[in-house]
């Protein structure tokens, strides 16, 4: 496919996708029903997209509607690319441009901050706001965790380099690795599909990484939902339980730990094996952080569905603490960059419940790499 021919794809499924489309299902029918894309082809248009996505509002302005087409030309337009050459209406390039003048991006869309948000976010992250949203208009680095059950960081990246996947170790948590190069063949690597690695953020590694353990804690990952972080704990030697209010979301964890050669236990009524030593509340949450990954969740969040996860996230607190050895402790952890679902959570949770301690909590920024993440933890007086 031409360059121009890519643009127009990009457009159709972004259309798709602003009528309601999930972004995913959208991407997989075009290429369903497009068979002479080449895999090259289709994941620069899968590209295209989800840049499109992230930079929703700017591209937008610059394109002068909110549109699959508006959306791609104010793309080419912020790339300084040749409009004419790509927007010729010759052969499968989309039509070309006559009457549809841009603007220059201002206010909360030149950060492709949806408008609402804004003040919040301001307030939540203080000087790092403009920095913050502007890294979350790129792609996401690819990060592996590397299972410490089984070998240590440098013998990890000799296995993938041997397979010509290139990574760099990351500094700020010791079993994280940067993919920098070949990361499209990391899911039919030999390292991968033996347990070696798993793909998991950095900043959601560093959770799992700053949870004090004893040896053979009794954990439970009680929204554990794909299990990264349940495959962490386990690497880490606890006994875990994992748990989530949809199993289907854990259908492949018994799998990845088998060749990751960790147990872990799945259970649905985690009141019978309590108490734990530790319980992990990886809560439902806005997602802001990893607003990178899941650029259409930026633009899909409102003030009342924002209101219904914070109510959710209280209810799973109040919910698991029974469960809680005495002085054991809870972790709450969002991958959220609002105050709403961090520290003030935190902080109407000890009203509630004035007999627990706030022992740690501490933001992961988007400005070190990961994702945006929260971690805090709590244990009874």
């Amino acid at each position: 496919m031409t360059p121009a021919a890519r643009v127009s794809a990009a457009i159709e499924v972004l259309d798709l996708i602003l009528s309601g489309a999930n972004a995913e299902v959208a991407l997989t029918n075009w290429g369903r029903a497009n068979r002479y894309a080449g895999s090259g082809d289709r994941g620069a248009i899968r590209d295209q997209v989800f840049a499109a996505l992230r930079c929703r509002a700017s591209f937008a302005s610059l394109g002068g509607g909110l549109t699959g087409r508006g959306l791609m030309l104010g793309a080419v337009r912020a790339s300084d690319q040749d409009v004419a050459g790509i927007f010729s209406g010759e052969g499968h390039a989309p039509p070309p441009v006559h009457h549809e003048p841009g603007r220059t991006p201002a206010g909360y869309a030149a950060l492709d901050c949806p408008d609402w948000l804004g003040p919040k976010l301001e307030a939540s992250l203080g000087p790092d706001f403009a920095p913050v949203m502007q890294a979350l208009r790129s792609r996401a680095p690819v990060f592996l965790r590397v299972n410490s059950a089984r070998m240590n960081r440098e013998a990890a990246q000799a296995a993938l380099l041997a397979e010509d996947i290139a990574t760099r170790p990351v500094g700020w948590v010791n079993t994280a690795l940067e993919v920098t190069g070949n990361a499209r063949k990391i899911q039919t690597s030999q390292a991968y599909l033996t347990g070696l690695v798993e793909l998991q953020d950095a900043s959601s590694q560093a959770v799992v990484a700053s949870l004090y353990l004893t040896p053979n804690a009794k954990v439970l990952d009680y929204c554990a939902g794909g299990g990264g972080k349940t495959l962490a704990l386990a690497a880490r030697g606890a006994k875990v339980w994992a748990h989530d209010a949809f199993p289907g979301r854990m259908a492949d964890l018994p799998d990845r730990a088998s060749r990751a050669g960790l147990r872990i236990m799945i259970t649905q009524t985690p009141e019978e094996t309590k108490p734990y030593d530790v319980i992990l509340t990886d809560v439902p949450c806005s997602g802001s952080g990893s607003w990178r990954r899941d650029p259409a969740g930026k633009w899909a969040l409102t003030p009342a569905r924002l209101a219904e996860l914070t109510q959710i996230q209280a209810q799973i607190l109040d919910k698991v603490i029974p469960m809680v050895r005495h002085g054991g402790t809870l972790a709450y952890a969002t991958c959220s960059l609002l105050t709403d679902e961090n520290e003030a959570q935190i902080t109407a949770f000890q009203s509630r419940h004035p007999g627990w301690t706030l022992k740690t909590q501490r933001r992961f920024s988007p400005l070190q790499g990961g994702d945006g993440f929260f971690l805090a933890t709590l244990t009874r007086n």
